[in-house]
């Protein structure tokens, strides 16, 4: 009986350990060697190029996080690429099934009740991608068209809203991921696809014909976009915060953005032509975590 209440006592023990490493993400990285990365599969900022490899700006930004999480634990930390999706990424983050998703995340204060940002690093502004010879050009000539969003991202609030405002009406088409979506545009079931500029920029370059589609009308936001992490972590909150802050101050991440942002990139070696914003600039010279909401023009 006394061997049985030991066992019980145990596994017991154990099991909250797990527990508080779970919520520990320095400790749980350092105890396997490895960080579970969330990355995207059709984002500007996070990309595939097939076979497991994984680029973008967000994404190096993240391998050289990583780095920098290696010294402060003490060893080489193996990166796990976990794909993620806008549907599934809070949850695999919360569940801690991805201990830091650097992709296209919008930061803000809805999100911000179940994971932590990290500081901004890409203010992203929202637009309408559409054929050129759709002849669309605003807003108004979306009346009567399709419009093709992403499931799971802030873009489908934000055109019901503009929908209202605008007084127009057309049908919205919903796309499992980014990708999803730029193919309903691409085959003619949609219009015109609402999206980040980044993502709508980094999926006409891959298209087969790039000067077939053009981004129009007006920005419908300016949204901060940032890395998640584990609500409540502030320990490991606080290392990815440093290491932004370093790359920012060495002027490396400045130098990443031109690589990836603003030089041709692969698979199509065709550039995005994104270069650094006024809004970005000004995130990286005082480093901050606010939310979408604190960016919102009030009148």
């Amino acid at each position: 009986m006394k061997k049985h209440i030991l066992a019980i006592v145990c596994t017991a023990l154990a099991a909250g350990g797990a527990i508080a490493q779970s919520n520990d993400t320095l400790a749980k990285i350092k105890s396997s060697g490895s960080i579970s990365l969330g990355v995207r599969d059709s984002s500007a900022l996070s990309y595939t190029l097939g076979n497991g490899k994984y680029v973008g700006f967000h994404t190096e930004m993240a391998e050289r996080i990583t780095a920098d999480l290696s010294k402060q634990v003490g060893k080489q930390l193996k990166i796990e690429y976990t794909p993620v999706t806008s549907q599934n990424r809070i949850p695999l983050v919360q569940n801690g099934t991805v201990d830091l998703e650097c992709g296209s995340t919008t930061n803000n204060a809805t999100r911000a009740k179940d994971v932590d940002f990290a500081y901004n690093t890409y203010m992203e502004v929202v637009r309408t991608a559409v054929k050129t010879s759709s002849g669309i050009k605003d807003l108004k000539d979306l009346n009567g068209k399709t419009v093709a969003v992403t499931t799971g991202t802030t873009s489908v609030q934000l055109l019901r809203k503009n929908k209202r405002a605008e007084g127009v009406n057309f049908k919205e088409v919903m796309g499992k991921d980014h990708a999803d979506s730029f193919l309903l545009l691409e085959s003619g079931r949609a219009d015109a696809f609402v999206m980040d500029a980044s993502i709508l920029a980094a999926n006409i370059s891959k298209s087969r014909n790039p000067k077939d589609y053009a981004i129009v009308g007006p920005e419908l936001s300016v949204e901060p976009i940032a890395c998640m992490v584990r609500k409540g972590d502030t320990a490991f909150l606080k290392a990815v915060n440093d290491s932004i802050e370093r790359q920012i101050k060495d002027g490396s991440l400045a130098k990443l953005y031109d690589k990836w942002m603003v030089q041709p990139v692969p698979p199509a070696n065709v550039a995005l032509g994104l270069p650094l914003s006024e809004a970005t600039k000004a995130a990286w010279a005082n480093p901050n975590n606010k939310p979408a909401e604190d960016f919102v023009t009030k009148e």
